[in-house]
Formats: structure tokens, sequence, C-alpha cells
């Protein structure tokens, strides 16, 4: 919004102005720009491998879920009576905190409490979810920017209080999952009662038998993030937690959510209008991955991922290729040029919201035995921070340098991801969550990592 670059980033501004002399692809430029942006990544980085994981594990995941509500409405407080550009930053660093706290706790919690033939609808909840907020946020701004006394943009960033205010309230009243209730050593009868409740059958005696193995073989070794670490059973699962979430950073999705309005004012757009055709591309990507939901039981993890990657590779060659020929420095596209753009970006989004946006989140949630779920959770958040904070801090950098070809650049990182998914990801459909870990003593690649004793071990649990 032009009175948000106004106060807090003037210099963008006047690039933004008549007869500035910067080219297309580099009005927006701007470190401390950039830093907005991604000090939310940074906080939420720090947050994640210093504190959530640890709490997560030793308090349970609702606590751990009131502590990031807690800390979104002080971010969104902060972050609407902004008088300055670093108070600003501090907002986005306490929403940051939030979101270490919430990543961590959130997927962990759905994966725990869902039976496992729907455990890949409810996960993938989370990121439809995150569409919906999107939504919601994209939506706010076109009606902030409206507002002609120029305060719309306190409005925007305050109106996360909404959001925080439902997280907070929400999880006081949710029960706390069964397995972190062994984790903390309540008693068997109190855990075997809260699992006939959430299951709504008698017969979960199995399930529990799993959970409580698990726990004890944690118990009964190092703490989990040594463990993980240390264990040549546990190398598949470490490979995952860092490529997924890093891989699902590189196919570009973030910059586009960050940086759309802005992609969009590049090739001409009014302000209105970018965050109008904004609006649309988030409602196509929450319809897919809502899709994602109904499919992901059906016909597997494997499968929409690297379908979805195909799509995305395909979708990015082609906007690479129409900015490389069509946008210069100066000027802009033709309007029939700039209604395909929006049309290649919908169908980028609408590949990433059935395939590796909710599944990044699902897959490493669902892959770790007890005794290092909260360890690998942390790590699959702290890699994708790691990811999220230099997208956000370098594209736009990347794209003053290298134009359209940054587009291609990414279109190369989404064809090695899609590869990495055809070749070494086991398929987790329908498993029960504490048998995933027999899956890689049986795949071509990942036996030979772990070792034969290894996979005797973890098939003996």
């Amino acid at each position: 919004m032009e009175p948000f670059l106004r106060d807090f980033f003037p210099d963008v501004h006047r690039r933004m102005q008549a007869g500035a002399g910067v080219g297309n692809y580099c009005k927006f430029d701007s470190q401390l720009l950039t830093l907005f942006t991604s000090s939310l990544y940074v906080s939420g980085l720090l947050t994640a491998v210093l504190v959530a994981s640890w709490f997560t594990e030793r308090h349970g995941r609702r606590p751990s879920m009131i502590l990031g509500g807690v800390a979104y409405l002080g971010g969104a407080a902060v972050s609407g009576g902004a008088v300055n550009v670093y108070m600003a930053i501090l907002g986005r660093a306490l929403l940051g905190v939030g979101l270490g706290f919430a990543n961590q706790a959130v997927p962990l919690y759905l994966s725990e409490m869902a039976p496992a033939r729907y455990r890949g609808a409810f996960s993938n909840g989370f990121q439809f979810s995150l569409c919906l907020g999107a939504l919601a946020a994209t939506v706010v701004n076109y009606g902030a920017e409206k507002i002609k006394a120029g305060w719309g943009w306190r409005l925007s960033l305050g109106l996360a209080g909404v959001p925080a205010v439902l997280l907070l309230v929400g999880a006081i009243f949710l029960p706390e999952t069964p397995n972190s209730l062994v984790q903390q050593g309540k008693g068997r009868g109190e855990v075997k009662a809260l699992l006939q409740k959430i299951r709504g059958i008698d017969a979960v005696d199995e399930e529990l038998d799993d959970i409580v193995a698990a726990n004890a073989t944690g118990q009964a070794g190092d703490n989990g993030l040594r463990l993980i670490l240390s264990q040549r059973r546990y190398r598949p699962q470490l490979a995952m937690a860092i490529l997924i979430p890093s891989f699902t950073q590189l196919t570009g999705i973030n910059a586009i959510g960050f940086y759309a309005p802005v992609l969009l004012r590049t090739i001409g757009m009014s302000e209105s209008a970018a965050l109008l055709s904004t609006i649309v591309m988030v409602i196509v990507s929450s319809a897919s991955t809502f899709a994602s939901m109904l499919l992901v039981d059906r016909f597997g993890r494997r499968t929409l991922l690297i379908l979805g990657g195909v799509q995305m590779f395909l979708s990015e060659v082609l906007i690479g290729g129409i900015m490389a020929a069509k946008l210069g420095d100066e000027g802009q596209v033709s309007r029939t040029y700039a209604v395909v753009l929006i049309f290649l970006i919908g169908v980028y989004s609408t590949g990433f919201g059935w395939s590796w946006g909710p599944l990044s989140w699902l897959i490493p949630s669902v892959i770790f035995p007890l005794e290092v779920r909260s360890a690998g959770q942390s790590i699959t958040v702290a890699s994708g921070f790691v990811f999220a904070i230099l997208v956000a801090q370098y594209f736009l950098a990347m794209l003053c340098r290298l134009k359209a070809w940054l587009f291609f650049f990414i279109a190369g990182w989404i064809l090695v991801m899609t590869a990495f998914a055809y070749l070494f990801l086991p398929e987790t459909k329908g498993m029960p969550i504490e048998q995933i870990g027999n899956l890689w003593g049986k795949h071509w690649y990942w036996k030979r990592v772990v070792g034969v004793d290894e996979v005797q071990d973890s098939e003996k649990l």
C-alpha cells in the first residue's frame, strides 16, 4: 500500500513514482523492506529451535498452541500500532514467536489425533487453513487499501489479532493428544479413556501399546534431538525433515505469497487491480488445497507430489518465457499477456495447493517415531524457516538482477524436488503412525542407509 511505503519505506515509494528511472524488476529491491518480511521467519526459527521443541515435548502440544496464540496477539497489537519501521519489524518478530510455537505444535497435534485412514485429510486441513488465512488477509488488504485517510495498513496488520484470539481460546478447550500424555507419564487408564473417546471405539489397546512402546524406546535412549542425529535408523526421516520443507520454499511459493502484488505491479497493474488479482489466485489455491484433502488418502502422498511438481514446473517455465520475451526494463506487458501471466501464476498456485503445500506439513509430521517426533518436527520447522528467510530476504534482489531468468531458476529446483519424490519417498498412505518406520527397510535406497540390524530393531517395536 502506498501510504505504508511512504511512511516506512520512502526509498521504495520514490522508485514507484513515474520517471524514477528504475527498471521494472528493481523497483522493490530494498533490504529493509525484505527484512520487514523475513524478520517473521528469523524469529520463528529461533523460537522453534531454542524453545518450542523442548516445550512441546515436555509440556504438550496444547500449551504450545496457547503460547503461540498469546504471541500472535502481541505481534498484531505492536504491528497495528507501529510508529516507525523498527516497531513494525518488532511486531513481525513477535508474530514469528507465535509462528514458531504453532508450526511446532499444530501439525503434531493433527497427526496424532487423526485416525490413520483419515490422517492425510486432517493434516492437509492445516495447509487449507493457511490458505483461508491468506484469503482473509488479502481481502482485508483490498478493502483497507480503499481507506482514503491512509491508515488502512494499520487495520490490515492489527486484524491479525482476530485469528490469534481464535487460536488462543480454541486451544484452551482442546484435549491433549494421547501420545503427549504418554510422554508426560500419565496413567494408562487416563490415556486409554481419551483414546477411546477420540476414536469412538473401545478396542484401542493395540494403538495404545504402539504409543507406549515408542515412548519407552525414547525414555530408554537419549533425548530426541541427540537420537535423531546419532542413530542410523533415523537417517531417512532426518533427510525428509530437512529436504521436504527446504524444497517447498524453493518452489518459490512464499515469494509468490509475499510479493504477488509486487510482481503484478511490476508488469504494470495498478495497486488495486494487483490486490484483486491476488484475491482470485488465493481463492484458486484454497480450492486446490481443499481438493487435496479429498484426494490424498485415495491416491497417496507420492503421486500428488509428482503430479503437482510437473504442473508447477511447466507453469514456471512459461511464466519465465513470457516475461523474458515481453517485459523489458521499461514499460509493461500488454493486457493480453498480463492476463496470461495471472492465469499461469494461478495454475502454478493450484499445483502447489494440492501437492507440495499441504504434503510438506503432512509427511514430516507422521514419519517420526514418538521418541523423536517433537525433535523431528523442530528440525522440519527450522529447515522451512531457514529457506523462508533466504527467499524472503533475497527474492526481490534476485528479481532485480536475474529478471525473468529467476523463474527458470525456480523451475530447475522444482524439477529436482519432483525427481526426489519419485526416487526417494516411500508411500505412507493408510499406515498407522507408529508403523511407518518399517517402510525404510523395504525401500530400494534407504535400506542401505539404515542397515539390516536397525531395520530388524524397528520391526520388533
